[in-house]
């Protein structure tokens, strides 16, 4: 069931960007458990390519925050090895592109392991990845392939759009007992900050988050296409009154929030950074097809990437969904 964005905290906060969250939820839940441990290419001494773990080693030690070779494969394996061990692993795959190699790892070992073991065993590991565009970056650093890990039984997927989001979410994948693959849009690690309490706290893993009210349109959304899709429907106010439905969660996916919002405005634009075919969004489309489809009053738009490879600098602004274009297709989507 989705839940409003929260508007304050109580208590101590820090001001913090999303990035900056990561670090913050990592030192908490180390510090609470020293059962969680962190690895990863050039995550120690280095602090991480983003900085997302620095600090980590000089507080915890190397034997804590470990530094691995080039080997994804490798890294995942270890972390599945640790996780049947009753550790905590968080796992970093330093960008999303360079996952591959450890995919098997993934789905035929930390996926299955609850269901192979029949229970014996579980497998609470987070997998960390930055992903996405936007940054300028060269080839296999800028894919959203979110859709591949949440067809997969046994995992969950998490992307956070927010500081404060991001902190409550990963304290929660890490008191998971079983493997969530958390991915942190990159583009938007400093583009904003936010207060975060300085205290540890979790956000439900599966309940997407209400961004903004609306009565004419349900936009859902998630990660950094939720900034430019909020300014879309502050640019439409007035024309038409957009509902954006930050997901958060795309395994399990929060059915309820998708069909309590659709049913009440009727029509539905879905903005992801994927490619169009096989994203995600035709998952959303399907879910409000079976289950509220007599409420439905025009055909719902996806507004994605495209389907080619990223592409490089320049042309990283005509790929990404951006305002202008979701206000387009929010607009089409009420032609009807």
């Amino acid at each position: 069931m989705a839940v409003d964005s929260p508007t304050q905290t109580d208590g101590e906060t820090e001001n913090l960007t999303l990035v900056q969250a990561v670090r913050d939820g990592l030192y908490a839940e180390m510090q609470r458990d020293e059962d969680v441990i962190v690895l990863g290419e050039d995550v120690g001494k280095n602090g991480g390519v983003f900085r997302a773990t620095e600090g980590l080693y000089d507080e915890f030690g190397e034997n804590r925050v470990i530094d691995t070779p080039l080997a994804e494969s490798g890294i995942v394996g270890t972390a599945v090895g640790m996780a049947a061990y009753g550790m905590r692993p968080v796992p970093e795959i330093q960008f999303l592109g360079f996952i591959y190699p450890a995919f098997d790892q993934i789905v035929s070992h930390a996926a299955r392991l609850r269901t192979r073991s029949r229970g014996r065993f579980t497998c609470p590991m987070v997998i960390r990845a930055p992903y996405g565009g936007g940054i300028r970056a060269p080839e296999h650093h800028s894919e959203s392939t979110e859709a591949m890990f949440a067809h997969q039984p046994g995992l969950k997927v998490v992307i956070p759009s927010t500081p404060y989001d991001t902190k409550g979410l990963l304290t929660s994948a890490i008191r998971s007992p079983d493997p969530v693959v958390f991915l942190e849009p990159k583009l938007i690690y400093r583009a904003f900050r936010e207060d975060v309490p300085t205290e540890p706290y979790e956000i439900p893993i599966g309940e997407a988050a209400v961004r903004r009210e609306g009565a004419d349109i349900s936009v859902f959304t998630w990660g950094a296409m939720t900034r430019p899709t909020l300014e879309a429907a502050d640019t439409l106010e007035g024309e038409i009154d957009v509902e954006v439905v930050d997901l958060r969660t795309l395994s399990p996916l929060d059915e309820d929030a998708i069909v309590d919002s659709f049913t009440k405005t009727g029509r539905a634009a879905v903005v992801h950074e994927a490619p169009k075919t096989g994203g995600l969004a035709g998952e959303i489309i399907a879910t409000i097809q079976e289950h509220a489809l007599l409420y439905q009053e025009a055909p719902v738009q996806r507004i994605t990437g495209f389907d080619t490879p990223f592409p490089l600098y320049a042309l990283e602004d005509y790929y990404l969904p951006e305002a202008a274009r979701i206000e387009d297709g929010i607009r089409d989507a009420m032609e009807f």
